[in-house]
């Protein structure tokens, strides 16, 4: 096990170089100049002077070569000190950091609230199979499936709005300041993004418990005389589990691309929304340590995810 730790741990570094190349060459080969965007200020782009714009870009570093450029950057993501934003001149890692700890909320929350409807959800549908209930349960999981986030999002605002008169706040309270009015502005969001995951998780454990309780051995509990509760959570659970863990674990990057929608419609200040900024301003170190972030983020979730898995099914052994 530790091994196996060590060696995927091993690869973290050499994957986020991979990624930070990858984004340093993408993000330089999209169009526009950040000095021109600077300058121009959402103006005419004619009424700037090339002297300005030179001194500008040599002030940034942007006039460097692309091999310089991305020298520099590396060497200040080794000794933690990234740098500054090109578009406020503040410290990038304290701003990412900041908006990092919103979305990775925003997705620890939703996965939360995911869980705990598909849950009892999933495991009432498969025991209750072809009845009433079963027919309810999949008729909303299949309209959790089919309904995209930022739909969900508006409807949720447009229903507020219409019938309570409620609006998603202008300003922002962090957790630590106010928990309850930061879990009211969260609740929201965190039930769009968190219902189309429950839809798809109940499904899931539906169908992976109707196949585990067609085992022999569930069969043999039966014949023992155990409760029905004993047999679906201590006996069939662990085994139908298992891979919802693996699609749950893997699904955090996916909520960490839709907190980007989520954020924008529910004026969130989260890292979706700096990221889309960043992209627009061509705020280059800035979108370079939010894919980094992000990369980590999910890297290491999946190395939780396996170590879980290992955990939840004894009969895997790494070596």
């Amino acid at each position: 096990m530790h091994r196996y730790i060590a060696r995927r741990l091993l690869l973290v570094p050499l994957v986020l170089f991979l990624v930070s190349l990858v984004i340093f060459v993408l993000i330089h080969a999209l169009p526009g100049d950040i000095a021109l965007v600077i300058l121009a200020g959402g103006g005419d782009a004619g009424m700037v002077s090339e002297e300005a714009l030179a001194a500008l870009r040599e002030k940034l570093g942007t006039d460097q070569p692309l091999w310089v450029q991305y020298g520099a950057w590396m060497g200040g993501l080794l000794t933690l000190n990234p740098g500054l934003s090109l578009w406020t001149g503040e410290p990038v890692a304290g701003e990412v950091l900041t908006k990092l700890l919103v979305t990775l909320q925003l997705a620890l929350m939703a996965i939360a609230v995911s869980w705990l409807i598909a849950l009892p959800l999933g495991v009432l549908s498969a025991l209750r199979q072809d009845t009433w209930i079963d027919y309810i349960f999949r008729v909303l999981s299949i309209g959790g499936l089919v309904m995209p986030e930022f739909w969900t999002g508006v409807l949720i605002i447009l229903f507020l709005s219409t019938w309570f008169g409620w609006v998603p706040p202008l300003g922002y309270a962090r957790f630590i300041d106010d928990p309850m009015r930061n879990l009211s502005q969260l609740l929201w969001p965190v039930l769009a993004l968190g219902y189309r995951l429950a839809a798809l998780l109940s499904r899931m454990i539906r169908s992976s418990l109707l196949e585990v309780v067609r085992e022999d051995y569930i069969r043999t509990a039966w014949a023992k005389g155990l409760r029905e509760q004993v047999i679906t959570y201590r006996h069939a659970m662990k085994n139908a589990i298992l891979p919802v863990v693996t699609v749950s674990g893997n699904h955090i990057g996916y909520l960490l691309g839709g907190a980007v929608v989520m954020e924008l419609i529910f004026n969130l200040p989260g890292l979706g929304r700096l990221l889309v900024d960043s992209v627009f301003h061509r705020d280059y170190p800035v979108v370079q340590i939010i894919v980094l972030a992000m990369a980590l983020v999910f890297m290491l979730v999946n190395l939780a995810v396996d170590l879980l898995y290992g955990w939840l099914d004894p009969r895997i052994r790494y070596s």
